[in-house]
């Protein structure tokens, strides 16, 4: 059969790039999207949307009937699921296939075997796929010990346990994050290796019983157990050691008769040159780009092939140059990741869709656009930066250089620590592992000159908003007196200092003065500065409450500090603020409880991750909201009378 009008079961980056191909292919397409994506990109681009009415994916993307209803009523004949909500439910695919259309994705009996770590497991030990095993009484000398949800990824339900006496109160948090997650709380435990890599083979099976094999990936830069940065082929891999994780995987597709495109995830420990398996994602994997660059494929294609019942021919072609991928994520590593969510003000990454350039290029898979709000109902990710080139370094030189070109405002992301990290000489020397991110000394450059000298731009720019705005007297220099006492000062906050910076500067006759830069050139946009004799031009935009300043230093967030505060922003010694928008999951204790320094107080739920607000210290605890309720950024959840101020 020949696919003439497809459903994208999906939203965001995924949806847009399911279309792109189908529009490639002539395929007609079909959107469904919540109220809260109404107005995204992905809508716009499909030649059909449907309503789903709501905003919580329970309410909408997860709604099976709904999805299959839309489909009906406009005449599809395909679904694509994309990856996340139902891409991995079985009964999501029988249901597909009893209403008459065709499911683009494996068969649900692959779903359900490999749907469970645990029988997963059992499956992969009896096809002679090397697993991890942990004691079933472990003693200190197993630690460390990891926790996993049987069902679902992306790190959630999943705990490092370092201290045996921990062990099960970590299982019954990973036990309620698991539940909330994909309504199923089984969790199991294994040894967890450290300084592990993360490497996973792309394969794709056909209806006739043939699984092609696309090479491998690292995906070992992660946070939270989520990945963030990755690349084909697997960086300093021997060559056996990769040709064996291909076997493996090979193995792993044909016990289960995989047909479509999965991936088989190992964990691979480089003291030994041995490797476990993981898990098997049945479903296209958000990391597929870095595959597609380096063999000069379209998965999305495959998929659509194998759906149709075409055969696919063996493919022994080795990988062709080098790809990374960089996820863009609104949230805030200098806050331990917590999700940002707001109006982009401004979303520029220079790239394509495609590879334009032969052997070279970057590319951009992009869920969002300027003036599209980042909600708190789904992940976290923006977008998907891909550079392509003959050698790793040179990828490597071309994603950093794209993303500190990149103009992201209004929500702050995780764009500067990417830049780091594709600089860190360990990196560039192919030392990936799991805890590259996590040990406190990669992937966080000073910055304090950059924010220094974006600082004074920011003044600048906004002494001549403010000269641009005047109604009388403009043709008086900015800041102008007769007798001079003292300099203007402006004060400007930055995430991640306590203090604000402080620029102090004079307005004379021939421009700004500032002590250690000279203003070159300065408009509300734009300002030049020259320190030590460089001249840097500083891009400024200046929106409610904040001002951004991109350059070749990278970018700088900043907001002016008011001379005065306003009494209504004050709020109570001991108030516990919400760190993020959200949805209260829990309160922990009951009003005018006494609690002790640590205590959860209750748990908030934002872009699919649970996080505690605990106690500051001592006291007695006064809630303010309720289980089930939507608290915005910096809301008074509570008040620990007592605590320290």
């Amino acid at each position: 059969m020949t696919i003439q009008r497809l459903l994208v079961a999906n939203r965001g980056e995924i949806a847009r790039r399911v279309i792109a191909t189908c529009r490639r292919l002539g395929i007609e397409t079909v959107a469904v999207h919540s109220d809260a994506d109404a107005g995204m990109p992905f809508v716009a681009e499909a030649d059909v949307a449907v309503r789903l009415p709501g905003n919580a994916p329970a309410d909408t993307y997860l709604r099976a009937d709904l999805v299959i209803e839309a489909a009906r009523r406009t005449g599809a004949d395909a679904v694509h699921p994309g990856y996340g909500f139902l891409s991995e439910n079985a009964d999501f695919a029988r249901a597909v296939g009893a209403a008459g259309l065709t499911w683009v994705g494996p068969t649900p009996e692959s779903m359900e075997a490999m749907g469970s770590k645990v029988e997963a497991k059992q499956i992969m030990r009896a096809a002679g796929v090397p697993t991890l095993e942990a004691p079933e009484q472990p003693t200190e000398a197993d630690l460390p010990l990891l926790v996993k949800a049987s069902a679902g990824g992306g790190g959630r339900g999943m705990r490092v346990v370092r201290d045996l006496s921990a062990l099960e109160r970590e299982i019954k948090a990973a036990q309620a994050e698991a539940t909330s997650a994909f309504g199923d709380g089984t969790v199991f435990v294994e040894p967890y290796v450290e300084r592990s890599r993360h490497v996973e083979v792309q394969v794709v099976g056909d209806r006739f019983g043939r699984v092609v094999m696309l090479g491998e990936r690292d995906c070992s830069l992660q946070r939270r157990h989520q990945k963030v940065v990755e690349e084909a082929p697997a960086p300093d891999l021997a060559a056996e050691v990769a040709a064996e994780l291909h076997e493996a995987a090979r193995k792993a597709a044909e016990a289960i008769g995989y047909v479509g495109a999965g991936t088989v995830e190992f964990l691979y420990d480089p003291a030994t040159e041995r490797f476990f398996f993981l898990e098997m994602n049945t479903r296209l994997q958000v990391e597929h780009p870095v595959t597609e660059a380096v063999f000069g494929v379209d998965l999305v294609e495959l998929q659509l092939r194998v759906a149709e019942g075409t055969a696919l021919d063996e493919r022994t072609d080795a990988p062709r140059g080098h790809a990374i991928e960089a996820r863009i994520y609104a949230e805030d590593p200098a806050a331990d990741y917590q999700p940002q969510s707001g109006r982009l003000t401004a979303f520029e990454v220079p790239g394509d869709w495609t590879f334009e350039q032969p052997g070279r290029g970057v590319r951009v898979d992009a869920g969002f656009g300027a003036g599209d709000e980042v909600s708190t109902h789904y992940d976290a990710m923006l977008a998907k930066v891909v550079a392509w080139a003959p050698t790793r370094a040179e990828a490597a030189r071309m994603l950093a250089t794209a993303l500190r070109r990149a103009r992201i405002h209004g929500v702050t992301t995780n764009r500067d620590q990417l830049v780091d990290v594709l600089a860190d000489p360990a990196f560039l020397a192919g030392e990936v592992s799991t805890a590259l991110l996590s040990d406190g000394t990669h992937g966080q450059l000073d910055r304090t000159s950059q924010q220094r000298w974006s600082a004074i731009a920011a003044a600048v720019a906004l002494a001549e908003h403010d000269r641009h705005a005047r109604t009388v007297q403009q043709g008086i220099p900015v800041a102008w007196r007769n007798v001079v006492s003292q300099p203007q000062r402006t004060l400007l906050a930055v995430a991640g200092r306590e203090e604000p910076l402080v620029v102090e500067w004079f307005g004379t006759r021939d421009g700004y003065g500032v002590d250690g830069a000279t203003v070159l050139a300065a408009g509300p946009d734009a300002v030049t500065l020259e320190m030590d004799g460089l001249a840097t031009t500083f891009a400024v935009a200046v929106t409610a409450g904040a001002v951004d300043v991109d350059s070749a230093l990278g970018h700088v967030r900043l907001a002016p500090v008011p001379r005065f505060t306003d009494p209504a922003d004050a709020v109570a010694s001991g108030s516990l603020l919400a760190p993020m928008p959200g949805t209260v999951v829990k309160v922990a204790v009951a009003d005018g409880e006494d609690v002790a320094a640590g205590d959860v107080v209750l748990v908030l739920e934002a872009m699919k991750m649970q996080h505690s607000v605990t106690a500051p210290s001592a006291g007695t605890v006064t809630v303010n909201v309720t289980t089930g309720q939507q608290v915005a950024a910096g809301e008074v959840l509570a008040v620990v009378e007592g605590a320290d101020a």
